[in-house]
């Protein structure tokens, strides 16, 4: 994820940010069809069967997740958006405890308080007078919304059980994501954001298809499979570190104090929510 975060700031007057996740989604399609479209043809009946589920995970974890982060990138910086986004274990376990009903410790409530004080801080850059006076970026609001899609989709992928394999559902959905996002594509080109089909639009494009499109998602989505949502859900610890080299090698972004201190209080937070005392 922390590569489609560089992605999404490196496309930033490149191309548009619902072009790039539409485009994107569209061409990991054309990629993996070939190899599926048998299959496919052979389960048609369980498409009907599946197909709202399959609408809820493309619309949360391929359209939602897909291009709220590029829209993030118009306003905000690699870092804040990778800390931020840090936030997903933390709404994880809170919808997994609401959707199941399971019930909490205190440790875990104050892991919660801490991670959105730690986020509240990176937002507001350190400044309490930001708070009042709100002074923000709203590409770190953005990406707060992409850490809640994608914990709906993590949490929903791992609990719907399906009759298609990882790459057949990943393919699908990959279909279905193109699609939702195609009407905003076009209000984007008309009256915001027109694209130009050139060679930064295919490049973004190709880039963003295949490593945080098809290596990173369909690596993440198997171990989940094998360890869980919340486990899998650990693998954003790095997102801050991971986040802070791509922002000061490729984007000469300067971290602040406040950076620091907020992922602090982030990982601190993360770590008393996952963590099973007895």
């Amino acid at each position: 994820m922390t590569s489609n975060i560089a992605i999404a700031r490196g496309a930033f007057e490149n191309i548009p940010p619902i072009a790039l996740a539409s485009s994107r989604w569209m061409l990991v399609f054309f990629i993996f069809f070939p190899f599926i479209y048998n299959s496919i043809v052979k389960k048609k009946l369980f498409l009907i069967k599946e197909f709202w589920r399959l609408f809820f995970l493309s619309l949360t974890g391929f359209a939602g997740c897909g291009a709220l982060p590029y829209i993030s990138g118009l306003t905000t910086t690699v870092t804040n958006m990778s800390i931020i986004y840090a936030l997903s274990p933390i709404f994880i376990v809170l919808l997994s405890a609401y959707i199941y009903q399971e019930r909490l410790k205190l440790f875990q409530y104050t892991g919660v308080i801490l991670s959105l004080f730690g986020v509240s801080f990176i937002i507001f850059k350190g400044n309490i007078l930001n708070f009042f006076n709100l002074k923000f970026s709203s590409g770190d609001l953005w990406i707060f919304g992409a850490a809640i899609s994608w914990s709906l989709f993590s949490i929903f992928l791992i609990n719907w059980k399906s009759n298609f394999s990882i790459l057949e559902r990943f393919t699908i959905m990959s279909l279905m994501g193109s699609i939702i996002l195609a009407p905003f594509f076009i209000i984007e080109y008309l009256f915001f954001l027109p694209t130009e089909f050139n060679y930064s639009y295919f490049e973004f494009t190709i880039l963003a298809a295949i490593f945080p499109g098809v290596i990173a998602f369909l690596m993440y989505t198997k171990l989940q499979q094998v360890v869980g949502a919340s486990v899998a859900g650990l693998t954003v610890y790095l997102m801050p570190i991971y986040g802070a080299i791509y922002g000061m090698v490729l984007f000469s972004e300067k971290l602040m104090l406040y950076h620091f201190y907020g992922a602090l209080f982030v990982l601190i937070g993360i770590f008393l929510v996952q963590k099973k005392f007895k």
